[in-house]
C-alpha cells in the first residue's frame, strides 16, 4: 500500500473514530428524565420566573412562549395592564402603568419584553396585536437574544449547564480537523493540485463541525430536573381546569400569575397565540399612523403585469406578448389538415395524430415570447418537451385535437389565447406611456418590507398613507437600501407600475430600528 493510500485510509479511520466518540459523548451527556410531581397549585418558596419555567418545560431546547408568559407575569405584578373592552379577546389592548415605566431592577429578559411593549404603546395603549414585529428578521433576533438571557438566568439558578464541557467541545473540534489534514496531504502527494487538496481537506471538517454545532446546547442539572418535575405537577393541576386553555390575556386580573405559568407550560393556547412576539400577520398589520390604532390589510400584487418594471422592461414584455399573439395567428392561418403525424397502428393500419403538431406549434409560439422577454432558462426546453406530451398520446381518429386540426384558421381556444396576449401587449404599452409622466409623491409610514423568492426582483413595500384600512404594496427596487419598517417616508412613485422611484426620510423608525443610512434615489432600472 502506497503512502498516499495510507493517508486516505488513515483519514477515513479518523473520520469514523470521530463519529464514534461523538456518539458516545451524546449518550453520556443526554438530558435526564423529568419525573412529574403530584398535581399542585403551589409555586414554591422561591419560584422560578415563567420565562425560565418555559425553558424547563421545553426540555432545555427552547423557550416556547416565554415572551408572552413574561408579559403576562408583568401584568400580574402591576407593571402592565391588559384590557378587553369587548367579547373578542383579539380586540384587547395593552397599557404600561406608571410602575412599569418607572421599573428599574428587572432581569434582562423582563426588561427586554417591557421595552418592546413600551415602544409599541402610546398614552392610550395599543392593541395586543401591535406587539408583533413587522419583520421576521427582527423577530428572530429579539427571540434569540431573549433565549440567551433566559438560559443565563437558568444557569445562575443552577438549573441548566452546557451539554458539552469546554474541554470536550474543544477536543472534538480539534479532532474534527484531523481527517481533512490527512486527505489534503494525500491529494498533494497524488499531484491533484492545491485546489483539490483544499476541497477534500475542508469538506470533512465542515461536515463534522456542522454535527457538533447541532449538538451544542443545554442540559439539565439534578436541581433542574427536580424543579421541572414540580412545574409538571402545576401543569397537571392547570390542565384539569377545562376552561383554562381558552382564557384570554385579560383574565390575568383574575388568575394572577397562574395565567403566566400556564402560558409558559403550554396550557393556555389562546393567550400565548394572541401575545405572540413573532413576525405577525403579513397581510394584517396594526398601525397608529394618523393618531389612532387600526388594523391595515395589505394586498400583494404578485400577478400584476408590469409590477415594478421600468419603461424599457415594459416595452420588452409588450413585444414578447405581441410575438406570442402573432405566432398563434400565423400558426392558425397557415396550418393545413394534412399537418398530422402518421404512425403505425396495432391492427396494421395508419393512425393519424394531429395532437403532436398542434401542441408543438403552441409551445413554439410561447417559446418565442419567452425568448423575447429575456426569461429563457436551461430548463425551459425541458418544460417545453413536457408541454408536448399530451399531443403524443392524442389520437387523431377522435377527440378535439382532430377537430381543431381540421378547422380553417385559428380555433376557438387559439382565438382566446390571441386576445389575451394582444390585450396584455396593449396594457403594457399603455403602462409604458404612463411611465413618461411626472411621478407622484406620497407619504406615510412603512408597515412592512417583504423580500420575494427572487432576490433580484423588486421587494414589496406596504405603506400606510392614513385614512384607509386597506393598502396595496409598492415595488421597492432590490438595490434600494435604508428603508426600515416603522419609518415615516415621502416616496416618489409611478402609480401605473406601483414602482418607488426615490425615497426621503421624514422620521426614523421608533421601534423597528433606525433609518440605516441616507437613501439614494431608487430607480427600478438601475
Amino acid at each position: 500500500m502506497s503512502h498516499m493510500e495510507q493517508l486516505y485510509w488513515g483519514g477515513a479511520g479518523l473520520f469514523a473514530l470521530w463519529l464514534v466518540l461523538f456518539g458516545l459523548a451524546l449518550l453520556a451527556t443526554r438530558n435526564g428524565t423529568v419525573v412529574p410531581g403530584p398535581a399542585t397549585q403551589e409555586f414554591g418558596p422561591d419560584p422560578e420566573p415563567p420565562a425560565v419555567v418555559s425553558f424547563l418545560g421545553n426540555n432545555w431546547r427552547g423557550v416556547g412562549s416565554a415572551a408572552a408568559a413574561t408579559l403576562l407575569d408583568l401584568a400580574a405584578r402591576g407593571l402592565i395592564e391588559l384590557r378587553q373592552p369587548a367579547d373578542d379577546p383579539a380586540a384587547g389592548t395593552v397599557h404600561v402603568t406608571e410602575e412599569g415605566r418607572a421599573a428599574q431592577d428587572l432581569p434582562s429578559y423582563e426588561r427586554r419584553v417591557l421595552e418592546r411593549v413600551i415602544s409599541r404603546t402610546t398614552e392610550g395603549g395599543a392593541p395586543i396585536g401591535a406587539i408583533a414585529f413587522r419583520e421576521a428578521k427582527r423577530a428572530t433576533a429579539f427571540n434569540a437574544e431573549l433565549k440567551k438571557d433566559i438560559i443565563a438566568e437558568a444557569q445562575v439558578r443552577g438549573l441548566s449547564r452546557s451539554r458539552f464541557p469546554s474541554w470536550l467541545a474543544a477536543a472534538l473540534m480539534l479532532l474534527a480537523c484531523a481527517p481533512g489534514v490527512l486527505f489534503a496531504l494525500a491529494a498533494l502527494m497524488g499531484h491533484h493540485g492545491v485546489r483539490a487538496a483544499l476541497v477534500v481537506g475542508v469538506f470533512p471538517a465542515s461536515a463534522l463541525f456542522w454535527l457538533l454545532a447541532k449538538a451544542l446546547g443545554e442540559r439539565a442539572t439534578p436541581l433542574g430536573l427536580e424543579r421541572a418535575g414540580h412545574w409538571a405537577g402545576l401543569r397537571a393541576w392547570l390542565t384539569a381546569h377545562e376552561d383554562f386553555a381558552r382564557l384570554p390575556p385579560a383574565a390575568v386580573t383574575v388568575w394572577d400569575r397562574y395565567l403566566a405559568y400556564g402560558t409558559a407550560l403550554g396550557v393556555t393556547s389562546l393567550a400565548g397565540r394572541l401575545l405572540g412576539f413573532d413576525a405577525g400577520d403579513r397581510r394584517r398589520v396594526w398601525s397608529s399612523y394618523g393618531g389612532t390604532w387600526r388594523p391595515v390589510r395589505i394586498r400583494y400584487p404578485r400577478l400584476r403585469p408590469g409590477f415594478g418594471a421600468s419603461t424599457g422592461r415594459l416595452l420588452q414584455l409588450a413585444a414578447a406578448a405581441a410575438v406570442v399573439a402573432a405566432a398563434l395567428v400565423a400558426f392558425g392561418v397557415l396550418r393545413q389538415p394534412d399537418w398530422t403525424i402518421a404512425a403505425d397502428a396495432h391492427d396494421g393500419g395508419t393512425l393519424r395524430r394531429p395532437g403532436l403538431i398542434l401542441s408543438a406549434g403552441w409551445v413554439v409560439s410561447l417559446l418565442l415570447g419567452v425568448i423575447v422577454a429575456g426569461k429563457f432558462r436551461r430548463w425551459t426546453l425541458f418544460l417545453a418537451f413536457l408541454a408536448t406530451m399530451p399531443g403524443n398520446f392524442a389520437s387523431g381518429t377522435h377527440g378535439w385535437f382532430h377537430d381543431v386540426a381540421a378547422q380553417d384558421g385559428p380555433a376557438g381556444v387559439e382565438w382566446a389565447a390571441i386576445v389575451v396576449f394582444a390585450a396584455l401587449a396593449g396594457y403594457l404599452l399603455v403602462l409604458a406611456c404612463l411611465e413618461r409622466r411626472a411621478p407622484d409623491t406620497i407619504s406615510g409610514e412603512v408597515l412592512r418590507v417583504e423580500w420575494r423568492k427572487d432576490k433580484k426582483a423588486a421587494r414589496f413595500l406596504a405603506l400606510d398613507e392614513g385614512g384607509t384600512d386597506l393598502t396595496t404594496a409598492w415595488a421597492l427596487p432590490a438595490a434600494s437600501r435604508g428603508i426600515a419598517t416603522g419609518a415615516q417616508v415621502r416616496l416618489t412613485v409611478s402609480k401605473g407600475t406601483r414602482t418607488i422611484r426615490s425615497a426621503e426620510l421624514i422620521r426614523a423608525a421608533r421601534w423597528e430600528g433606525d433609518w440605516a443610512e441616507a437613501p439614494a434615489p431608487a430607480r427600478a432600472d438601475s
